[in-house]
């Protein structure tokens, strides 16, 4: 995680269509930003911005409109800015990710903007000029161009990873302890079990089939509440051929199999 200051202003340069800055408002609010300038927007009505982008009330307050780039960041002590050109003049030019450390590491000397042009044609290149580093997001080179929200909702992602590192993944509602060898043991044999009351092994050398149905499991690190239930599946299987009258023929060794061991 780097070090950082307050979230980048993101700043939209002459966006045109509502219905793309509800988009960007959207993600904005998704990945942490708290303020947005548009710079000459076509059409800006905080009412329909806020019907596209639910529960997003406090961050379009926050709106302020702006007649130039420069006016916009006039603050800013860093701005990348977003384009599909890559431009032959020598530039910083970055891809994402590493663009938004930069980004985050600016924060701490000042603040520093996200900058996207129109919908259209992106950024003039006398705004791309104001700009310190510009950022390519790579896409097919046969359609290089994408929509405002999306391009900016990447860069949103990785400046909040910057930010905030990882987010851990919620955990299963229940935890449950590692399935002990025994517990697996008592799986292999009634899956091996089942598999001969349905005449898998008719055409199979068992002791090969069982070694590769081992290793899966093995490699699928089972719990115990999920060794039980693999096992109660073979087992319930077995006794509804049994309820159905299907003769089953097995090997002596497996005759007695299936019976839950004490305590369950």
């Amino acid at each position: 995680m780097t070090e950082q200051g307050a979230p980048p202003i993101l700043v939209l340069v002459g966006p045109q269509d509502i219905v793309n800055i509800a988009g960007v408002v959207r993600v904005a609010k998704n990945f942490g930003f708290e303020r947005i300038r548009l710079v000459k927007p076509e059409v800006f009505d905080p009412w329909r911005i806020e019907g596209i982008a639910h529960n997003t009330a406090d961050l379009v307050s926050r709106i302020t409109l702006h007649e130039t780039l420069a006016e916009a960041t006039q603050d800013c002590v860093y701005i990348s800015a977003l384009t599909a050109r890559e431009r032959t003049a020598k530039r910083s030019i970055q891809r994402p990710r590493p663009a938004a450390a930069d980004l985050v590491g600016k924060s701490t000397e000042g603040p520093v903007a996200l900058v996207a042009g129109r919908e259209d044609r992106g950024l003039t290149n006398e705004e791309l000029d104001h700009c310190h580093a510009l950022v390519t997001i790579p896409t097919d080179a046969g359609h290089k161009s994408l929509n405002l929200a999306q391009a900016v909702g990447i860069f949103c992602y990785e400046v909040a990873l910057a930010r905030l590192g990882e987010t851990p993944l919620k955990p299963p509602r229940r935890e449950a302890p590692a399935a002990p060898s025994g517990r697996l043991e008592l799986m292999f044999r009634d899956w091996e079990r089942t598999l001969w009351a349905i005449e898998f092994f008719k055409t199979r050398r068992s002791e090969v089939v069982m070694r590769s149905v081992r290793e899966a499991m093995f490699r699928a690190d089972l719990d115990w509440r999920e060794a039980s239930l693999l096992r109660a599946m073979a087992l319930e299987t077995v006794r509804f051929l049994e309820r159905r009258g299907v003769e089953l023929d097995l090997p002596d060794a497996m005759r007695e199999v299936g019976r839950l061991e004490e305590g369950g």
